[in-house]
């Protein structure tokens, strides 16, 4: 399976479990095998994808939206969160020591990781979600700069 391909289902499943697996089966219409088909890294389901009604419905109603995020990421093109999922902040001060926190909190996940020469699955979803939650204070960040040059 491609590099890409694999990224999509995990993200796909990202977005699923932000969910829940019972909730995203009511807002698709699709039973809960048919959602795990959609993310397994599995021969026989590598070339079944989300329909983009289905993603949609379901990054309506999630926390983040993993499968569009994941789609502008292989294309190299960063997105910014809309203001009203920006959480508040007094600004890009509280921005960079909130950066630093995250930063550190990374660099603490690798540490321990990387301890015994590789990285199994598990640390690196750990690592995949202190990126993502460093990806979410850089947006919030570019959005805070992006407010003061336009007031």
């Amino acid at each position: 399976m491609a590099t890409s391909d694999l990224y999509l289902k995990r993200h796909t499943e990202a977005l699923v479990k932000d969910v829940g697996i019972a909730a995203a089966c009511e807002l698709t219409g699709k039973s809960k095998a048919t959602l795990g088909r959609y993310y397994s890294d599995k021969d026989e389901h590598a070339d079944r994808f989300m329909p983009i009604d289905a993603v949609a419905a379901l990054e309506t109603a999630a926390s983040y939206p993993h499968v569009t995020a994941a789609l502008s990421e292989l294309r190299g093109i960063t997105i910014s969160l809309g203001s009203s999922e920006a959480p508040e902040s007094k600004g890009v001060n509280s921005d960079v020591v909130a950066l630093s926190q995250r930063f550190a909190a990374l660099m603490a996940e690798y540490h321990e990781s990387i301890q015994d020469g590789t990285i199994s699955i598990n640390e690196a979803k750990r690592l995949l979600a202190e990126t993502t939650g460093l990806q979410k204070v850089l947006l919030n960040m570019k959005l805070h700069l992006e407010s003061d040059i336009i007031a």
